[in-house]
Parts: structure tokens; C-alpha cells; sequence
């Protein structure tokens, strides 16, 4: 595998998955695989999970790490070709990647939807970009449209947890006070997909995820019919995808106690963070069937996999 860009760069989620989980019981059992190999994280917007799992990882894995927040440290950088740049920006991406590309051996990438104009966030151009002229593996610690280590995550959550082979899934929108990307959702979604699960999605009408992604899958706009008979309850907000951004405050979406009793004694999962008593209840997410912490703490174990198999290809 030379990158990591979505979850479509999974060869067998299945396979993948078992891995991990051997992975976990003995986390050093690749410690000399990174030896004198350095990994790049570049962060263009805020972690907590995700910097300290891939950093994590890394040591697990015997590799150096280097670590830039772009969000204040970094140049602005350019990604169009032929632009005259006099204006904010003061590096071109076909220089950053290149010299990054000297200084490492693997790059990780965090980059978020603006928000502002669907092409452009669906174009990716920061992961797209810095695939196209690094000269290192490029992951993707999530991007305008995807976050793909979340996903490998939560597949390895779901197969230690579920009780029966065909476990009832269900992804649900909840309020947010501020319009949060789809990339969670997205990645989410593409990974239910290649697991034996009944799936269904359940959003208020004009939610609607892109249908490239979602393809067959239900869609349930009755939240609380959705939820009979779960036995996981996967939980995230989106802002509309065909009213771009848009964010709706609707109080009515909140998952509840109330809620969670209609499901088969479901387990409770988020990405994290979470903002509490507007998405979730503290009745729910206190609850003995929230698995959120257990679900952080497979983050290492995903993006761990992810290099140890980079590392095996360089």
C-alpha cells in the first residue's frame, strides 16, 4: 500500500480488522519495523485523538516523529496551478511536498472542509495535492470528505463488541450549534458498506449525505423507528450536503435515554469530541453501553495497522 486516502484502500476490511486486533495484544510486536523512519504529521485544523494515537502508533512501531500545525506555524499555502501568487498565500504546494518529502519517510495529513464551496472541499485539493508531488506515503488523518482511520476504528469497535455476526447499525444525526463537515459520516458510511451488518441511516429530510456514497443504503427519517431492534447506535453530526453547510438546530434529534430503550440494548458510539446535553445526554454517554473511550482508545491500533503496512511496502 503506498497511500492512505480512503477507506477504498482497504484490500480486506475483514482481514484488516482481525490484524488489528492481534495488533492490540502485543502493540510492540513491530517495535524495530520503523527503525530510523521518521513520520510527518501536518495539521491544518485542531486533534486531539487523532495527533496523539498516530503519534502513539508511531513509537509503537520504533519511528521518529514531527509534528507542525500549519494553523499557526506554517506558510499559507498555495494549491492552484498557474496562479499568480500576489496575494495571501507564500508557498506552493509543489515545493512544500517536495521538501517535506526529504525531511520524511511517511507524511500524515489533517485537513477540514471549509464548508463554503462543496466542489471545491469535494476536490480535496490539500490530500490530492500533497499525493500528487510528495515523493513519501501520504495518510490521511481526515480530510474535507473523509476521515478513513475514524472508519477503520469504528470497524474494529463493532467487531469486538457485537454480540451476533449481522449486528443492526444505525448511523443518527444529532444538533450541532456550529455547521461541522460530512467527512466522518462519509467514511463511516463507505466502511458499513463492506461489513455484515443491517445498516440504515436516519436524518431529518435535507440531510441527505451525497448518494455517490450512500448508495442503497436505507434511510430512515424517523429517528425513533430507526433505533428498534439497534445494537450499535453510531451517533454524528453533518451540515447538508445538498444546502451546503447549512446547519439545523433541532433539539428534537438529541439522543436520549428514552431513545436508546427502544434499541436492543444498543451500544453507544461517537468519534468524540462531543458536546454533551446538545448531542448526547449524560444519561447516554455515562451509560455502562457507551463504548466511546474504548472506541478512542482503537484509534492507535487503526492508524498503527495503517503504517505498519506503509512500512512493509517502503
Amino acid at each position: 500500500m503506498n497511500n492512505y486516502f480512503s477507506i477504498n484502500d482497504i484490500d480486506s476490511l475483514g482481514n484488516w480488522v482481525n490484524e488489528a486486533i492481534e495488533m492490540k495484544k502485543n502493540p510492540l510486536s513491530n517495535k524495530t519495523l520503523g527503525t530510523d523512519k521518521t513520520l510527518g504529521l501536518l495539521f491544518f485544523n485542531p486533534s486531539l485523538r487523532t495527533r496523539l494515537s498516530t503519534q502513539k502508533a508511531a513509537l509503537n512501531l520504533g519511528m521518529n516523529v514531527i509534528v507542525m500545525n500549519f494553523t499557526g506555524e506554517g506558510w499559507s499555502l498555495e494549491y492552484g496551478d498557474g496562479t499568480i501568487m500576489d496575494q495571501g498565500t507564500s508557498e506552493h504546494v509543489k515545493e512544500a511536498a517536495q521538501v517535506v518529502s526529504q525531511y520524511c519517510d511517511v507524511l500524515a495529513i489533517r485537513a477540514f472542509a471549509k464548508l463554503e464551496n462543496r466542489e471545491d472541499d469535494y476536490n480535496e485539493n490539500v490530500l490530492k495535492n500533497f499525493i500528487q508531488y510528495a515523493t513519501i506515503p501520504v495518510i490521511n488523518m481526515e480530510s474535507a470528505t473523509g476521515h478513513p482511520l475514524q472508519a477503520l476504528t469504528d470497524a474494529i469497535t463493532i467487531t469486538e463488541h457485537k454480540i451476533i455476526d449481522k449486528p443492526k447499525v444505525v448511523l443518527s444525526w444529532a444538533p450541532h450549534p456550529k455547521a461541522l463537515p460530512q467527512a466522518v459520516a462519509n467514511s463511516f458510511v463507505e466502511m458499513m458498506q463492506c461489513m455484515d451488518a443491517d445498516f440504515v441511516i436516519t436524518h431529518p429530510m435535507g440531510f441527505e449525505l451525497a448518494s455517490q456514497i450512500t448508495k442503497k443504503v436505507p434511510i430512515d427519517y424517523n429517528q425513533e423507528n430507526a433505533y428498534k431492534d439497534a445494537d450499535f447506535v453510531y451517533v454524528k453530526n453533518w451540515s447538508s450536503y445538498n444546502d451546503y453547510g447549512k446547519i439545523l438546530e433541532d433539539n428534537s434529534w438529541r439522543i436520549t435515554a428514552q431513545k436508546m430503550q427502544l434499541t436492543n440494548n444498543a451500544k453507544f458510539m461517537h468519534c468524540l469530541p462531543v458536546r454533551r446535553n446538545v448531542v448526547v445526554d449524560d444519561a447516554v454517554i455515562d451509560s455502562k453501553n457507551s463504548i466511546v473511550i474504548k472506541q478512542a482508545n482503537n484509534r492507535t491500533y487503526a492508524v498503527q495497522l495503517v503504517l505498519k503496512k506503509i512500512l512493509e511496502n517502503i
